[in-house]
């Protein structure tokens, strides 16, 4: 009897998809954590991106994901509330790599070039692809549980993470490549 309620429990739980419990849950958590990292640095480092550009466009486009970032942090404590977890932010070292190497492109490019605002996206971008990545791999999970509201926040951020994406390829595409290329 006992083995049936354990099954009963168990197939509610696959059902709901609420598997708080599990080893798959919890490394969704932790890989929350890690974006919560993540996205809370990368709203410090954008505003020093925004200073080194030399192109206003450029700049006006940090401005731009600064304010979408401070959106993206806000969003994610949102998802811990619902998931009912304190937002606690885990080291991310993908992230800490990626900014180290936004720095390093900055110091390595002269001040009021476009051969630094081409690396300024560059950089941006990596980081784009990371969150692209993570956000999209994060939704099919909450998806897999069956946290349909948590699914759609990251949804959200997912689909505002790739037009950040598509307006950085404009920018450089547009002219600063061009420019870049006959500096």
């Amino acid at each position: 009897m006992a083995n049936t309620k354990s099954t009963g429990a168990k197939a509610s739980s696959s059902k709901t998809g609420k598997m708080e419990n599990s080893e798959f849950h919890e490394f969704f958590v932790d890989e929350l954590k890690d974006i919560y990292w993540a996205e809370n640095h990368l709203v410090k480092a954008l505003p020093k991106m925004e200073k080194a550009a030399t192109s206003k466009e450029l700049a006006n486009a940090f401005k731009k994901h600064t304010k979408e970032t401070e959106t993206h942090i806000a969003t994610l404590e949102k998802v811990f509330e619902l998931l009912g977890e304190k937002a606690v932010a885990k080291k991310c070292d993908a992230m800490a790599g990626l900014l180290a190497e936004a720095t390093s492109i900055i110091e390595d490019t002269e001040k009021g070039t476009m051969v630094r605002d081409a690396g300024l996206i560059l950089a941006a971008q990596k980081v784009e692809h990371y969150e692209i990545a993570t956000y999209g791999t994060l939704r099919t999970f909450a998806d897999n549980m069956g946290h349909t509201d948590v699914s759609d926040l990251l949804t959200q951020t997912l689909e505002n993470e790739k037009a950040t994406d598509v307006a950085l390829t404009e920018i450089a595409v547009g002219h600063i490549n061009d420019e870049a290329a006959a500096e």
